[in-house]
């Protein structure tokens, strides 16, 4: 389907070298839109940028950190020169840190007793590493916004989407900072909105499931191809029996930028999890 509303709207996509947010850039340039593609690694966001012009689309590699506002006004002004002012901005950077994850879904108490070489409870939990989950995922969200939503002011059709998680509906076991960050970006989602109604801009956020990237293959598959024990829990609380791919973010992506299509939407977090968050697993 041609979004055409989407043909010359200028796009913000943070995290845009990663896998997820690579295919937004791509996805919005493919509707005519001109992508800004903006990653801590600049030679990723140029990645994206070659890609997306091979394919007849526009966009510029913008290297920032989201995490300081010096480095994302130093964007805003570079995308503003070359594009214009943002009508469209993706929230995606964001990840997790081993720092802030267990190895076991649960506490034992053998784990407190004879603690075992290799194992991190909950109490082994960085305090460091928990901050900068939450300050990649949350404050890097509103960070962002603060940059680019004021030009965004009054503009027709304005939008932003963030990227949140299942995770934000129902924890998942060992990870819990990134969970509880991405909690908070579902919960700020529904604040801007509310926040930003009277001034014309939409807020809303994706909530990815279980997808099978290049970056997590090691995590869900074994050597040979077969599913690890994690990633047989994750199929059989799968209605659709798969993993998401990134093209399956596509539809969510258009239909949540396109005015045409979600004028009524905001303050939603739109999961896209093959059912996950549907079945009790009975």
């Amino acid at each position: 389907m041609v979004h055409t509303n989407l043909k010359n709207k200028v796009a913000v996509v943070t995290g845009g070298g990663g896998v997820l947010c690579s295919g937004f850039a791509k996805d919005l340039a493919a509707q005519g839109a001109k992508v800004a593609v903006l990653d801590l690694r600049l030679d990723a966001a140029q990645k994206v940028v070659s890609e997306i012009s091979a394919a007849g689309g526009e966009a510029m590699a913008v290297a920032c950190n989201v995490l300081e506002a010096a480095s994302l006004e130093d964007a805003r002004e570079a995308v503003t020169q070359k594009f214009g002012i943002c009508d469209i901005l993706i929230n995606g950077a964001g990840g997790n840190s081993p720092l802030g994850t267990t190895t076991k879904d649960t506490l034992e108490l053998s784990d407190l007793a004879e603690k075992a070489e290799g194992v991190k409870t909950f109490f082994d939990l960085d305090a460091k590493g928990i901050e900068f989950v939450f300050n990649l995922n949350f404050l890097g969200t509103l960070l962002t916004t603060q940059a680019f939503a004021k030009d965004m002011v009054g503009r027709p059709n304005a939008c932003i989407v963030n990227i949140s998680s299942m995770n934000s509906y129902r924890p998942l076991t060992r990870i819990p900072a990134y969970s509880a960050a991405k909690a908070a970006v579902s919960n700020f989602t529904q604040f801007m909105a509310v926040h930003f109604a009277d001034v014309g801009i939409r807020v809303n956020a994706i909530a990815p499931g279980f997808f099978a990237t290049i970056q997590n293959q090691k995590l869900l598959f074994n050597d040979d191809g077969t599913l690890t024990p994690r990633s047989d829990k994750i199929i059989a609380h799968t209605p659709l029996r798969r993993f998401g791919v990134p093209d399956d973010l596509t539809g969510a992506l258009l239909f949540l930028c396109d005015g045409t299509y979600s004028a009524f939407i905001t303050g939603v977090i739109l999961p896209v999890d093959g059912g996950f968050s549907a079945y009790s697993g009975v």
